[in-house]
C-alpha cells in the first residue's frame, strides 16, 4: 500500500511525464514546420517513451492499492531558434526530470517504502540514458555548425530511430 505522501509525489511525477511527452511533441512539430522530418521523428518516438514512463506510474500506483489522478499541465513552449537550442532545452528539460527522480527515490528512502524504491531504480537507469541521448546530439549538432550539409545528413539518421514499448509498462 502507497502512503499518502508517495501516492500524490507518484501522481505529480504521472502528470509530468505527460507533460514531458507533449514538450517533445510540441518540438516535434516546430522540426515538421521545419521539413526536418527525421528529427520530428526523434521526438514523436520520445513523446511515446515520456508516455510509456507516465504509464509506468499509472500502474504501480494501481498495484500499489493507491489512486490515479489526472492534472493539467502548463502551456508548452512551440518556438525554438534552431535544432541545437531545441536539444539544448530538452536536455536541460531531461536534468529537471532527473532531479524529480532523485527527490522520488530518497522519499522512497524516507519512507522505508522499499517497493517504491526498487520500482524507482529503472526511472534512475533511464535517466542517465535520456540526458546521455539528448547531449550526443548536442556535441553533432555543435561540430557540423560550420558544415550545415551535416544537419541533413543527422536528419536522415534520426528517420531511422523506432520506439516498441515492452508489453507490460509496469514489468518493464
Amino acid at each position: 500500500m502507497l502512503s499518502q505522501k508517495m501516492e500524490k509525489a507518484f501522481n505529480d511525477q504521472m502528470n509530468f511525464e505527460m507533460y514531458s511527452a507533449n514538450i517533445y511533441m510540441s518540438m516535434a512539430t516546430w522540426f515538421d514546420a521545419k521539413n526536418l522530418k527525421g528529427f520530428a521523428n526523434w521526438m514523436k518516438v520520445q513523446y511515446q517513451e515520456e508516455m510509456f514512463h507516465a504509464m509506468k506510474f499509472y500502474g504501480f500506483i494501481n498495484d500499489r492499492g493507491g489512486r490515479v489522478l489526472l492534472s493539467g499541465s502548463p502551456d508548452l513552449p512551440t518556438e525554438w531558434d534552431s535544432p541545437v537550442a531545441i536539444f539544448r532545452h530538452a536536455l536541460e528539460h531531461e536534468r529537471i526530470v532527473t532531479g524529480r527522480i532523485n527527490d522520488l527515490v530518497n522519499l522512497a528512502m524516507e519512507l522505508k517504502d522499499h517497493a517504491s524504491a526498487n520500482f524507482l531504480q529503472w526511472y534512475v537507469a533511464e535517466q542517465v540514458e535520456e540526458e546521455s541521448n539528448v547531449e550526443a546530439i548536442i556535441q553533432q549538432l555543435t561540430l557540423m555548425a560550420d558544415a550545415p550539409g551535416g544537419l541533413f545528413m543527422l536528419d536522415r539518421e534520426l528517420a531511422t530511430r523506432v520506439y516498441t514499448p515492452p508489453a507490460d509498462p509496469v514489468a518493464a
